[in-house]
């Protein structure tokens, strides 16, 4: 499922390395929040946090740091939403936003050697992945996406999650546990 990439090439420009993670990164906020405009919004500021204070860092310290300003980002929208949702009850006022769940994940280009009962499961098993990942607590969001899509190790992720190697592991692990027994019709 993951497209094959080289994980620890050597970055020539910042631009590059945007260029590069901007796609990951933009699904992983979209998930973290159910909200494209939200998510544009914190990968946006996470790219110009990334420029403004650690552009003169070395290209290779510039994945954990993005990851770890994207982390916290995403982290701080989740508080913010606690808060507004907690007024919100109290005033039982609603600001209109449908209640329908965006698609969270880009569909990839159809092949046209797929016959059509083989891409219809592919299609309902991203539908399938695309709402469990969404009901996934954040932390097991963040686990399971630096792991899985960014290529990470566990200490890697930790560094950026600022947390315990052995945290990385449970939230993975619980994360896999959900989608697998979610996503067992798929198999």
């Amino acid at each position: 499922m993951l497209m094959e990439r080289d994980f620890d090439k050597p970055y020539l420009s910042m631009n590059h390395f945007l260029a590069d993670i901007e796609g990951r990164a933009f699904r992983m906020a979209q998930i973290a929040t159910g909200n494209r405009d939200d998510a544009l919004e914190i990968v946006q500021d996470a790219m110009m946090k990334l420029v403004q204070k650690y552009s003169q860092h070395h290209a290779t310290e510039w994945k954990a740091l993005f990851y770890s300003i994207l982390n916290t980002r995403i982290l701080d929208w989740h508080r913010r939403q606690s808060v507004r949702n907690r007024f919100r009850s109290w005033l039982n006022w609603h600001d209109g936003e449908d209640e329908e769940s965006e698609d969270l994940l880009e569909q990839q280009a159809g092949d046209i050697h797929h016959a059509p009962d083989i891409k219809l499961q592919d299609d309902q098993l991203m539908t399938g992945l695309n709402a469990v990942l969404g009901t996934l607590p954040v932390r097991q969001q963040q686990a399971f996406f630096l792991r899985v899509w960014e290529g990470l190790n566990i200490d890697e992720a930790a560094a950026i999650m600022q947390c315990s190697a052995s945290s990385v592991k449970t939230h993975y692990a619980r994360a896999l546990e959900k989608l697998r027994g979610q996503l067992e019709d798929h198999q």
